[in-house]
């Protein structure tokens, strides 16, 4: 009888329109902070919603605050060997989409192409203008808000803010559709360090599997699709041992 692992390692094999979703457990080898766990920057900090950030000037100060404490971590970060076991299904033609909720940049980074890659939560890796929508190098930005202590602003007058979806701002549509179309395209789907606790991004992969394609779970710790009917195979550990071992076991070595 198969193990999960053995069915895990057949979804690899067989495949050939991989819908692939990650979450923050993919990232954790890379040294990107915990900002939900204990001792996590949301313990110390609360996040600023979308709505104070466009309504108040002691919000924006927080917001900025806040990312600039974890930008040195996110800048520095450099994607560990899951991130380069995704791009190794992607150069054996395997990979549909990619679709993460992590705002790292570290999928891009690692060499997944932009056109198979939907940051779902935005990223951390650009500053947008909240008005015209130009995009802006990160430290310049940084470096003025830690010299003046002021929410930066676009030339257009609009607000400046890391390029990522604040708590209660919409996700993008354009995003959302094209995860979505990957749901109902892809052969199997395959989840990686996600808690699958945060909606819609949890019921991308959901929507793979209602297909009836294959459907795998990498994490430490549990899921909220744990015991699903429609999930093929569930794998504990860590995402970024457990998955580069698949990837090898089902096509050879991962660089």
């Amino acid at each position: 009888m198969d193990t999960d692992w053995d069915a895990l390692v057949r979804i690899l094999r067989d495949a050939n329109k991989l819908l692939i979703f990650t979450g923050a457990g993919i990232s954790t080898a890379s040294g990107i902070p915990d900002f939900r766990g204990p001792g996590g920057v949301w313990t110390r900090r609360r996040p600023v919603t979308w709505q104070e950030f466009l309504s108040s000037h002691e919000a924006r100060v927080a917001h900025w605050e806040y990312k600039l404490e974890g930008w040195t971590a996110f800048r520095d970060a450099r994607p560990n060997p899951a991130h380069y076991a995704v791009v190794e299904l992607e150069r054996a033609g395997k990979v549909l989409l990619v679709v993460t909720q992590n705002i790292d940049g570290l999928h891009q980074l690692a060499g997944t192409a932009p056109e198979r890659l939907v940051e779902l939560h935005g990223t951390n890796r650009r500053i947008e203008c909240i008005r015209c929508g130009k995009r802006f190098e990160p430290d310049p930005v940084f470096d003025e808000f830690r010299l003046t202590r002021q929410p930066p602003r676009c030339a257009c007058g609009g607000w400046l803010k890391p390029a990522t979806i604040s708590f209660g701002q919409p996700l993008r549509p354009e995003d959302l559709d094209r995860a979505y179309a990957g749901a109902e395209e892809c052969d199997a789907v395959v989840a990686l360090g996600s808690s699958l606790s945060v909606y819609p991004a949890a019921d991308v992969p959901l929507t793979a599997a209602r297909r009836g394609v294959p459907y795998a779970i990498v994490n430490r710790g549990p899921t909220e699709h744990d015991g699903l009917p429609v999930v093929t195979a569930r794998v504990e550990g860590d995402v970024s041992v457990v998955f580069p071992e698949a990837v090898r076991a089902a096509l050879g070595p991962v660089e």
